[in-house]
C-alpha cells in the first residue's frame, strides 16, 4: 500500500495530560503552537470535553479564570464575560466555527460534536474581523470533530439527574486508495426532567463532517443540526428601582423555579460550512470558505422582576418569534517566503458576513410570584404573532498580516491591519428604514514572541483593537441622530508561557479600554465614555506526576468606568464584573483501582456589582464539583464510566450578572452518568 501522508496542524496535537491542545486556529494568522502566538490562548480538548461531561462549549470555557458565565443553566441563550466584557449577550451569536463567525449555532453549542473549543482573550479583530454583537473581551472558536487516521464507532449512554436520560453515536471512517475521503456523524439525543422544579428539557443534535486530503487539495463540509426545548426554562431576576429594592435578597434554593409550568421556549438551529484550501506551490496556499446558518426561535415567557427584598416578582408574558439568517464568505491566499535571514508567513484575505433579523411578539397579561415560594397561575396563549423584518447588517473587510521569524525562529514579528467595513439597517413597525449605519474603520495589530531559552520559554507581547457599532446620537442631544464610526477598543498585553517538564504555566498582564457614547458638556453625543479593565491572569495545566493532572488558574480584575456622562458611574466597577476570579481543577489516577480516576474543581467568583453605582451586589461565592471515572475493558470492548457531581454542597448562589443587570441562578446540585463503549 502506498504511504498515507497526513498534513498535520500544530493546533491538533495535545499537551502532556491530554486537557489542552498544542495550538489553536487564529483566522487570518492560521494554526499556531501555543508558545509561538503573540496572544493569551488555551484550547480544550475532546477529553476535556468527555471526561468534564460538558453539555455546551460554554461549560468548557468556564474552565478559564478569565471566563464568567452571566446567565442561569436551563435558559435560552449561554452568555458570559471573557476579561470582563460581555461575549454573546444579543441576538447573533459570537460563537466563532472553524474560524469564522455565522455558522456557529446562535445562542448555545453542544459539546458532542466537538475536537476543541479554543479561547482567545482580549480584542480579536485583525484574526475573525468585528464580532456580530461587537464583543471585545475575547472571542470563542469550536472545531468539530472530523475523521482521523483510525475509524471509529463509539456508542454512549447517559442519565443525569433526576430523570433526564440520553443517547449518543459517534461514527469516523475513511475510504479510497489513499484514505483521502473522510466522514464523521455524532448524533444525540436527551429528554426529561432538570434538577430545577417544573422543568424539561429535549435536545436533539446531529454533525455530519465530509473532508477530502489530497496532495495538493484539502476541503471539508460540515452540517449541523440542533435543536432544544424546555418546558418552564430558568429566566434572569431583574431589580426594581433602588427605592424599592435597595439591597438583593439571598439566592433562593438552587431548585425553584419562578416560571411557570406553561412557559417555554424552543430553539432549533441548522447550518453549514464548506472549506477548502489548494497548495499551487510549496508556498503558496489559496482558501476559501462558504458557509450560513438559520436559527428559529419560538417562546412564550417573560422577564420577573423583584418588586422588594422579600422577593416578590412580576412578569408579562410574551409570545415571542425569532427568524435569524446568517451568512458567511471569504477568499485569500497564504505565502511563506524568505528574504535574507527572515522567514514570512504572509496572510491576505477579503470576508463578508451577512445577517437578517426578523421578530414578531404578542403579549399575555401580567402575572405575580416569590422566589423562594413560587406560585402556580393560570395558564395563559397569546396569539402566534407574525415576522416582520427588524434589522440586517454586513460586515465586509480585508485584512493582511505577516509574520516575520528569525534567529532560528527565537524572534518573531507579526505585524498586520484589517479595514472593517459595517453596514446596519433597521426597521420601524411599517418595514420603512428608521436608522441607516455605514461606517469604516481601520484596526491594526502588532505582536512579539521572544525565546529566550528555546522551544521551553515563550515571552510575548501585543497590541490589538476590537470593534463594535458605534450608537446614534438621542433626540436630546445637539447633534441628534447622528452616527458615531465604530467604537475602537484597545488592549496592551505582555505574557510568558513555559513549559517545565510536563506542565505549561503561563502569565499575562493587560489592559482594554473600550470607548462608549456619552453627552458631553456641550450637549453634543461623542464616543468619550470609556470602561477600562486592567488584569493578571496566571494558570497552570498539565501532568504534575504520571498519575496527577492540573487544570487551573487565576485573574485580578482591574474595572474601572473611567467617563461617563452619569456622574455616579464615574470610577465604580462594571456591573456583573468581580475582582477575583479562579478555578482549582485536579485529577488523579488512583494506585489502589487500575483505570479508576478521581476529579475535583473549586471554582470561586467575587463580589458583582448589580447596577452602575455599585448600590447593589451580589456576594462572593464558591462552588466545588467532583466527579471519578473508570477506564475498563468489557466483553473485550473499550468502556469508559463517569460520574460527576456538579454543586456538590448544594450551595444557593447567585452566580453571575449580565451588562444589562440580570440576576444568574446557580445550579442546583447535579448529577451526571455516562458510559461510553468503543467498538
Amino acid at each position: 500500500m502506498p504511504a498515507i501522508v497526513i498534513r498535520g496542524r500544530n493546533s491538533d496535537g495535545k499537551l502532556p495530560g491530554g486537557q489542552v491542545a498544542r495550538g489553536a486556529r487564529l483566522g487570518l494568522l492560521s494554526d499556531k503552537d501555543v508558545m509561538d502566538t503573540p496572544f493569551s490562548v488555551i484550547s480544550y480538548t475532546s477529553q476535556t470535553i468527555a471526561d468534564q461531561q460538558a453539555p455546551t462549549a460554554a461549560d468548557v470555557i468556564g474552565n478559564s479564570p478569565a471566563v464568567r458565565v452571566s446567565v442561569s443553566p436551563g435558559g435560552l441563550l449561554d452568555a458570559f464575560y471573557i476579561r470582563g466584557f460581555p461575549v454573546n449577550e444579543g441576538n447573533l451569536g459570537e460563537f466563532g466555527f472553524d474560524g469564522v463567525y455565522g455558522v456557529a449555532p446562535n445562542y448555545r453549542v453542544f459539546a458532542d460534536y466537538l475536537e476543541r473549543v479554543e479561547l482567545v482573550r482580549g480584542p480579536t479583530a485583525l484574526l475573525n474581523g468585528m464580532a456580530p454583537n461587537g464583543g471585545i473581551g475575547g472571542s470563542v472558536n469550536v472545531v468539530p470533530k472530523r475523521a482521523g487516521s483510525a475509524d471509529v464507532t463509539q456508542l454512549g449512554l447517559e442519565y443525569g439527574s433526576p430523570s433526564q436520560p440520553g443517547a449518543r453515536v459517534d461514527l469516523s471512517r475513511r475510504f479510497g486508495e489513499q484514505r483521502e475521503f473522510g466522514v464523521r456523524f455524532n448524533g444525540s439525543l436527551r429528554d426529561g426532567d432538570t434538577p430545577v422544579d417544573k422543568q424539561t428539557r429535549e435536545a436533539h443534535v446531529g454533525a455530519l463532517s465530509l473532508d477530502y486530503a489530497g496532495h495538493q487539495l484539502r476541503a471539508t463540509l460540515d452540517l449541523l443540526s440542533q435543536h432544544e426545548r424546555f418546558d418552564a426554562p430558568s429566566r434572569p431576576v431583574f431589580l426594581g428601582s433602588a427605592t424599592a429594592v435597595p439591597a438583593i435578597p439571598s439566592a433562593p434554593d438552587g431548585t425553584r423555579n419562578v416560571t411557570q409550568s406553561w412557559e417555554w421556549s424552543k430553539v432549533d438551529d441548522q447550518s453549514a460550512l464548506l472549506r477548502a484550501e489548494y497548495d499551487l506551490n510549496d508556498s503558496v496556499t489559496m482558501f476559501a470558505n462558504l458557509g450560513g446558518a438559520r436559527t428559529e426561535v419560538d417562546r412564550l415567557f417573560g422577564n420577573p422582576v423583584l418588586s422588594n427584598t422579600a422577593g416578590d416578582v412580576t412578569w408579562t408574558p410574551a409570545r415571542f418569534k425569532l427568524d435569524i439568517h446568517r451568512a458567511t464568505a471569504d477568499a485569500g491566499a497564504r505565502l511563506n517566503l524568505r528574504t535574507g535571514g527572515v522567514d514570512h508567513a504572509i496572510s491576505l484575505q477579503a470576508s463578508q458576513y451577512r445577517d437578517r433579523l426578523s421578530r414578531g411578539q404578542a403579549n399575555g397579561t401580567a402575572v405575580t410570584s416569590n422566589l423562594y415560594e413560587p406560585v402556580d397561575r393560570a395558564g395563559q396563549a397569546p396569539a402566534d404573532p407574525s415576522l416582520a423584518k427588524i434589522s440586517d447588517s454586513e460586515l465586509s473587510g480585508i485584512a493582511l498580516s505577516d509574520t516575520l521569524s528569525m534567529l532560528d525562529r527565537t524572534l518573531q514579528l507579526s505585524l498586520g491591519a484589517r479595514v472593517q467595513q459595517v453596514q446596519s439597517r433597521n426597521f420601524n413597525a411599517a418595514g420603512a428604514v428608521s436608522q441607516d449605519y455605514d461606517k469604516r474603520a481601520t484596526t491594526p495589530f502588532l505582536g512579539v514572541v521572544v525565546k529566550p531559552l528555546g522551544a521551553t520559554l515563550s515571552l510575548y507581547g501585543n497590541y490589538i483593537e476590537g470593534l463594535s457599532k458605534g450608537d446614534s446620537a438621542p433626540a436630546s442631544a445637539a447633534n441628534a441622530g447622528e452616527v458615531l464610526a465604530p467604537y475602537k477598543a484597545k488592549q496592551y498585553e505582555l505574557g510568558a508561557k513555559y513549559q517545565l517538564g510536563h506542565v505549561t504555566t503561563t502569565v499575562a498582564a493587560f489592559q482594554i479600554t473600550k470607548p462608549s457614547g456619552m453627552l458631553n458638556a456641550s450637549n453634543v453625543y461623542t464616543a468619550d465614555g470609556e470602561q477600562r479593565n486592567r488584569g493578571i491572569e496566571l494558570e497552570a495545566f498539565g501532568e504534575l506526576t504520571p498519575s496527577v493532572r492540573l487544570l487551573s488558574g487565576l485573574a485580578l480584575l482591574d474595572a474601572k468606568i473611567t467617563q461617563s456622562s452619569t456622574t455616579a458611574f464615574v470610577g465604580k466597577q462594571p456591573i456583573g464584573v468581580p475582582e477575583l476570579q479562579a478555578n482549582l481543577g485536579a485529577e488523579w489516577d488512583t494506585a489502589w483501582a487500575r483505570g479508576l480516576t478521581l476529579t475535583t474543581q473549586l471554582a470561586y467568583a467575587g463580589k458583582q456589582y448589580a447596577d452602575g453605582a455599585n448600590l447593589r451586589s451580589i456576594p462572593a461565592w464558591t462552588r466545588l464539583d467532583a466527579g471519578a471515572r473508570w477506564r475498563t475493558d468489557l466483553a473485550g470492548k473499550a468502556t469508559t464510566l463517569r460520574a460527576n457531581v456538579r454543586n456538590l454542597f448544594n450551595k444557593d448562589y447567585w452566580s453571575g450578572v449580565s451588562s444589562f443587570g440580570g440576576l444568574a441562578q446557580g445550579s442546583p446540585r447535579t448529577l451526571q452518568l455516562s458510559a461510553v463503549v468503543d467498538f
